[in-house]
């Protein structure tokens, strides 16, 4: 009986560690995806949630994905109306194939290249000559222009990272991260005009004094040609870097970004990036909330000329979710009921609050339409007898 009765108690005590195996055994997560590199990241590049990581913040040499801030330095730089694409720059003696190193475009001192051929040179060739003739033009010298980077480099949080050179042949001390690199990439591919560019696959251009010799250019990111949903960015690699990485690709709403560093080799590398977007396609969805300029209320105005202001979103408001969560999102209006004039376009009124199951996942600004004046004497009056007298 007394066996028996020890039997039965190790049973019911194998059959409960057994039970409590399956309730609290912590399933294998995805952000110790095993991946053959030093570092990587994943992101959604909409609103910059990291999805997997795996020693993102450590510092490391980032070769030619350097240029993805270079890049950048140019995107801005148009689009401020510093610069043009059609703008043409004399090559100096210092930007000139002879006097650097690496993947090049061949430059001459003295021949003439615009900003757009430049550009297409350090996108799809990842052309080191480019780099510094594009810093000369925008900044006066590359040492100066590195001064930018960094600077725009602070701005975005990349507070990983120190340039010394705007085209990544490496320097001690030159480094960044997973992390940062994801930064920047978010930033540049917000221009949708880089990918006139980064997309490329074969391009072909002239170069020479005498714009004669005919340079046809293969893109170092072999993922462009062979991935449907791959549009750019930015391949490196040097002895001490190794094979690195930032990749971008988009299915229906969904843009990620992938970052591999110090991956063994290309074919590692590319297949290393896949994976990370695979996960992210396979289980996220952006949830799109509100486009920048949509009306999201009105709101009755004091002392105004006019009685109600639409109350607009501020930004492109999305969220990264599960995919199957969506219907858990809570809007909330934080508004007050009535404002007093005058009131200021693109004055903050208030926030749009997202939820999920209770749990707050955002706070985006609300902003008014337009201008509304004080009322005059006159607005005042016709309110008095439209109130007294109707219409």
């Amino acid at each position: 009986m007394n066996i028996r009765r020890r039997l039965k108690k190790s049973i019911s005590f194998i059959l409960a560690l057994t039970l409590m195996s399956c309730i609290y055994a912590t399933p294998v997560m995805a952000d110790t995806m095993d991946l053959k590199c030093k570092s990587y990241i994943l992101v959604d590049a909409d609103t910059g949630e990291i999805i997997l990581e795996n020693n993102s913040h450590d510092k490391l040499p980032p070769a030619s994905v350097t240029k993805v801030m270079t890049m950048l330095m140019v995107m801005e730089a148009v689009d401020s109306g510093k610069i043009t694409f059609q703008d043409k720059v004399t090559i100096s003696k210092n930007a000139e194939s002879r006097n650097t190193t690496g993947t090049m475009l061949l430059l001459d001192a003295g021949e003439v290249r615009t900003v757009h051929e430049l550009l297409l040179g350090i996108a799809v060739e990842s052309a080191n000559d480019a780099c510094i003739a594009v810093a000369e033009y925008i900044a006066g010298s590359e040492d100066e222009f590195v001064k930018l980077m960094n600077k725009r480099a602070q701005e975005l949080g990349m507070n990983d990272t120190n340039f010394a050179n705007a085209n990544g042949l490496h320097v001690d001390g030159h480094v960044t991260s997973a992390h940062d690199i994801a930064l920047m990439s978010k930033a540049l591919v917000k221009h949708k005009g880089i990918f006139d560019y980064i997309s490329k696959y074969m391009v072909t251009v002239n170069v020479g004094k005498n714009n004669d010799i005919k340079r046809e250019l293969v893109n170092k990111n072999k993922m462009v040609r062979f991935y449907n949903d791959v549009d750019g960015i930015k391949t490196g690699f040097t002895n001490q870097a190794m094979f690195c990485i930032s990749v971008t690709a988009k299915k229906n709403n969904l843009r990620l970004i992938s970052v591999i560093m110090g991956a063994p080799d290309t074919k590692v590398r590319n297949r290393e990036a896949r994976k990370l977007l695979d996960y992210g396609f396979a289980n996220y969805t952006t949830h799109p909330i509100a486009k920048a300029g949509d009306i999201m209320c009105e709101i009755k105005v004091l002392k105004g000329n006019k009685e109600k202001i639409n109350v607009l979103s501020n930004d492109d408001v999305s969220l990264l979710l599960k995919k199957g969560s969506e219907k858990a999102i809570e809007k909330e209006l934080n508004l007050p009921q009535s404002i007093k004039a005058p009131v200021a376009k693109d004055q903050v009124l208030g926030e749009l609050v997202l939820k999920s199951n209770g749990a707050e996942l955002g706070r985006y600004p609300l902003v008014a339409e337009t201008d509304v004046e004080g009322a005059s004497f006159m607005n005042n009056l016709r309110k008095s007898l439209k109130y007294w007298f109707g219409n």
